[in-house]
């Protein structure tokens, strides 16, 4: 199984391409052998694995909250409705027990303000869940939030890449931990940190494909003057990346909106690839006698 993430659906894409995106990221899923499970909070009940209709109900509101580690019992308790980031996805994902995690990027430490770290970096140090994904999100300080990953004890895999992938460009100048080239490769590390009981997870990053690529120039303005404009407009906290997000995607013409899509398709299809290898691996284990 592959766990998605709802926070895609509900504030990461504009709709209708919200929908279209989270049909199409599950297709791949399926298409590839696996069985996709997006997660969300609906009506105060985790919900693993959505229907169509629940699919097309969270791409239509507009009241939903979204969810990391700490918004979990808020919602829970209240009944309502939530969206699951990556913290979130990664925390139930574990206790559903599946450990393979498609996404687009991490969030990371936002640029300018070194205290500013996601919960998504904390988390990947304590839920042992394997995150799939094209790097940080290109919009954060990626030099610091490799190093919180690397305080964290977690383990950055470049799958086909020995550099740390910029989500919309191919590569940062920023090394891996190991490069991995085969589904495989990235399964026999994922059974080692399980062998050892680690109670974190492993970050595999995969660039996008580059017939996708965003010139790299090109992207870095446009998120200069986006940060920008959020600084001068006092944007803060659970605001700042929908905000940063959805002016890079206007300042580059949706070019980044383009590439952002095909980058969650091209990391559902890698995430699949090694869930399969996993699932392979853990069959043909022979047990210790």
């Amino acid at each position: 199984m592959v766990a998605l993430e709802s926070t895609l659906i509900t504030h990461g894409l504009p709709r209708p391409k919200n929908l279209e995106v989270a049909r199409a990221m599950e297709a791949t899923i399926r298409e590839s052998g696996a069985v996709p499970a997006t997660v969300a909070i609906l009506s105060g009940q985790i919900t693993v694995g959505l229907t169509d209709d629940q699919l097309a109900y969270l791409a239509e509101s507009d009241n939903v909250r979204k969810c990391s580690r700490r918004d979990l019992p808020i919602v829970l308790g209240r009944g309502g409705d939530g969206a699951t980031t990556v913290a979130g996805t990664m925390m139930v994902a574990h206790r559903a027990g599946i450990q393979i995690f498609a996404t687009g990027g991490i969030g990371g430490v936002h640029r300018g303000h070194p205290f500013d770290v996601s919960a998504d970096l904390l988390e990947l140090g304590r839920t042992p869940v394997t995150v799939v994904c094209a790097g940080a999100k290109a919009i954060l300080d990626l030099p610091l939030t490799l190093e919180i990953l690397e305080t964290q004890g977690v383990p950055v895999l470049g799958y086909g890449t020995e550099e740390f992938p910029a989500f919309y460009t191919r590569s940062s100048g920023l090394p891996v931990d190991i490069r991995c080239d085969t589904p495989e490769e990235v399964a026999e590390i994922i059974r080692a940190r399980d062998t050892l009981d680690l109670p974190g997870g492993t970050l595999v990053t995969v660039p996008i494909p580059a017939d996708s690529e965003l010139p790299a120039d090109e992207a870095e303005l446009a998120i200069a003057s986006a940060l920008a404009e959020a600084e001068e407009q006092g944007i803060q906290g659970k605001g700042v990346t929908p905000f940063l997000l959805a002016r890079v995607s206007e300042l580059t013409g949706q070019a980044s909106l383009r590439a952002n899509v095909a980058l969650l398709l091209n990391n559902a299809c890698v995430a699949s690839a090694i869930a399969v290898a996993l699932s392979r691996q853990n069959l043909n284990r022979v047990p210790p006698p």
